[in-house]
């Protein structure tokens, strides 16, 4: 059976060139078109949907609002299609936490053949949230969870001598604030970030995360130190590792599997500086990038953190770490936030 789109957009040439792109695929069709939130809604009471492609901003009912009464009354995996202004980012940031799979970002102008280059991309991602597993109930925001009261002296100024690295992919944003509403705000190692995004979009994640968390997150930039208590986000479409200095340094290298930034860079970057004083924590997502990484850093006597196929929107990325036995922990996305807090203790 094929994969049946909703496709929304207050744009007729939008939709039009999307439901081109749905149609020319053996494995996915067009199930209906909505011209706003309020139409979305009515159509999803009618229609058999698998996955809804949804623009960010509509008049009547907007992106943001659509989404939460679609994950609150009928859930589905919904993809974003999303500007590239600064506005465009920070919305689908936040439709990235309310529960939106993945999303899309449009070329800027509305030239035909600059709106064909995100064919691919498009088809890959409905497919992708088309497996996507979905909670039946949308949580409350993160921004309202009880903070941990595990508490750590305080912390030593200068780089820090232990790491947290987390790599995520599709479900990841949403993933990475529940990791981190259980993580203390004086937690005696960096924290390094790698979540697959594009470059116009990992400053307004960054900026996201430091308004709702007592941490502080930044985008990291090269020169940047890794420092007890502090996020440094992976900025879009450049790998980042870290240097015997304990700072950071950005590259523009070849893309490893397709992608850049690529958490298996990072990753492997990290045991001849921190030796065995590293957790690394693979979150959702497609594709199998962070295996290596963290098979890198088991072998040298790092801790590492999977998270479970319960609650991965995708399980692909944990499910390599665990099927090649390089995952010492496979856990619920609730718990990982707290164990590591506990194992950061037991690194010397």
């Amino acid at each position: 059976m094929p994969i049946r789109v909703l496709v929304v957009d207050d744009s007729a040439f939008m939709r039009k060139l999307i439901m081109e792109i749905i149609n020319a695929q053996p494995d996915l069709e067009v199930a209906g078109y909505a011209r706003n939130g309020e139409d979305a809604l009515r159509k999803l009471d009618r229609l058999e949907v698998d996955v809804v492609t949804l623009d960010v901003e509509m008049p009547i009912m907007d992106g943001l609002e659509t989404l939460k009464r679609i994950m609150s009354d009928k859930p589905r995996p919904v993809v974003m299609l999303s500007s590239r202004t600064r506005k465009g980012s920070e919305t689908t940031i936040q439709a990235l936490s309310l529960g939106a799979v993945d999303f899309v970002s449009k070329p800027v102008g509305s030239i035909a053949p600059e709106l064909d280059s995100i064919a691919d991309e498009l088809v890959d991602k409905i497919r992708c949230a088309a497996m996507a597993q979905l909670p039946q109930k949308a949580k409350a925001p993160t921004a309202v969870k009880k903070r941990p009261v595990t508490t750590f002296p305080p912390l030593p100024e200068g780089a820090a001598s232990k790491i947290v690295i987390i790599g995520s992919s599709t479900g990841g944003p949403k993933a990475i604030e529940e990791v981190f509403a259980h993580i203390p705000e004086n937690l005696p190692a960096g924290i390094v970030v790698v979540q697959h995004m594009p470059k116009d979009f990992t400053r307004s994640f960054a900026e996201r995360l430091n308004s709702i968390f007592p941490f502080p997150v930044k985008e990291a930039q090269t020169g940047d130190v890794v420092e007890n208590g502090k996020v440094l986000i992976a900025p879009g479409d450049y790998h980042l590792v870290i240097t015997p200095e304990r700072r950071v340094e950005l590259n523009q290298e070849d893309r490893v599997m397709f992608l850049r930034p690529a958490i298996d860079v990072t990753m492997e970057s990290l045991p001849e500086v921190y030796g065995k004083n590293i957790i690394g924590v693979i979150l959702t997502g497609m594709g199998r990038d962070g295996a290596r990484g963290m098979a890198k850093i088991k072998n040298a006597g790092g801790l590492t953190i999977a998270q479970d196929r319960a609650t991965s929107t995708i399980y692909s990325m944990p499910k390599a770490v665990a099927d090649e036995g390089n995952a010492d922990y496979i856990l619920p996305l609730d718990k990982i936030g707290g164990v590591i807090t506990e194992l950061i203790s037991v690194l010397k």
